[in-house]
């Protein structure tokens, strides 16, 4: 072990890291339909998932955003409920671990996690087409512990428009502002990963609570729409927010976000959704990897964009979003949750402070989410 890699291994113990989105619970979905049992996170799931529970801790984690997404094809109805099933999913999680993880409402409840020595679980949906048009559903599913709302995914909505969709509102609808007062008034942070530059500005103009995007990096780096252009960066020293650096390759590296849209195309022609991580799907990624190698995104491609962000934002703004269990590629060195040392020894090696990195990884997060409870409190 280096003395960087040391060295970042005392740092997470002191200051672990916060991250803001992980897909286990649509993996668990789509797996094992929920069985528990089958994917038992205390031992070693890495034949199958990013994420376990052992691979945690070696990562230094000590508070995780636990995405309820469910896919923007999901309407309706449809939508509310698989939501509510991702929720219960986390909550099932949470009672069968006890000595590991604790559900999280506050900001509170995340520094007490961190003393008990037990890891924070918060949750955030993934798309505003969960809540179906309803602000009493926002409601309820912030009385049940979500703590975030993207508020789109990949699909532009009634309400909002999305990064990777047409646009039809040019930003927010007025009934869009209407949701995003709202979740300030309730206390649940406004997510703003995925959606258009238009609804960004749009929402950093309606919001009064600091925002977040949990899983998005930077576009002057890699020019990929579900990145965030600089004059938006630029703006959250004003708003309060935290930008969270996604590891997703494709939103990384250049190269990576071409050669994955031939792995999409090649999905698709075999009748697979591209975020499909069943054996099936993932059998049909890594046969086209083998015939057609990947660029690799590695722990500097990410920790560029972390240097860029700060440039533009400042270190009080930054976080870490890893979006794992999401994605069928990661970066090497960023392979699954045991990898956050890698990246944290690559930020001292470039002489980031230990006060910087420890806002990095857990200060600004619970910053950020006691600023939306002081809002909320009036």
């Amino acid at each position: 072990m280096s003395s960087s890699q040391a060295a970042a291994r005392d740092l997470l113990a002191r200051w672990p890291v916060v991250d803001g989105h992980n897909d286990l619970p649509w993996a668990l979905r789509e797996q094992v339909s929920y069985d528990l049992d089958q994917r038992d996170i205390a031992t070693d799931q890495s034949a199958h998932l990013h994420t376990d529970l052992p691979r945690l801790r070696a990562g230094g984690v000590g508070a995780q955003f636990w995405s309820v997404y469910v896919r923007s094809d999901y309407a309706g109805d449809k939508a509310v409920t698989a939501t509510l099933e991702q929720i219960d999913v986390v909550r099932q999680l949470v009672a069968r671990y006890p000595d590991a993880l604790r559900l999280a409402r506050t900001a509170d409840d995340m520094e007490a996690a961190r003393a008990e020595g037990r890891i924070a679980s918060l949750m955030g949906a993934e798309g505003g087409h969960s809540i179906n048009n309803s602000l009493g559903t926002l409601r309820a599913l912030y009385e049940l512990g979500v703590r975030y709302m993207t508020l789109t995914h990949n699909d532009t909505i009634d309400w909002a428009d999305s990064a990777t969709d047409e646009p039809r509102h040019h930003g927010l609808s007025p009934f869009g502002e209407e949701v995003v007062r709202e979740m300030n008034r309730c206390g649940m942070l406004v997510d703003l990963s995925h959606v258009s530059t238009d609804t960004m500005r749009d929402a950093l103009r309606v919001s009064t609570a600091p925002v977040i995007f949990s899983h998005s990096s930077a576009r002057a780096v890699c020019d990929h729409p579900r990145n965030i252009p600089d004059d938006v960066l630029a703006q959250l020293p004003a708003n309060g927010g935290v930008a969270m650096a996604t590891f997703v390759p494709k939103f990384v590296l250049p190269a990576a976000g071409e050669w994955t849209l031939r792995a999409d195309e090649n999905m698709r022609a075999h009748g697979l959704h591209h975020l499909d991580t069943t054996e099936a799907g993932m059998t049909v990624q890594r046969a086209f990897e083998a015939a057609h190698p990947r660029p690799k995104a590695t722990a500097a491609t990410v920790a560029d964009h972390l240097d860029h962000m700060r440039e533009v934002a400042g270190v009080d703004h930054l976080g870490i979003g890893g979006d794992f269990d999401g994605t069928a590629f990661t970066p090497d060195g960023l392979t699954d949750v045991a990898g956050y040392p890698n990246l944290i020894a690559e930020l001292l090696d470039r002489k980031w402070s230990e006060a910087d990195l420890a806002k990095l990884t857990w200060r600004n997060a619970v910053r950020v989410l006691r600023g939306a409870e002081s809002v909320a409190l009036g």
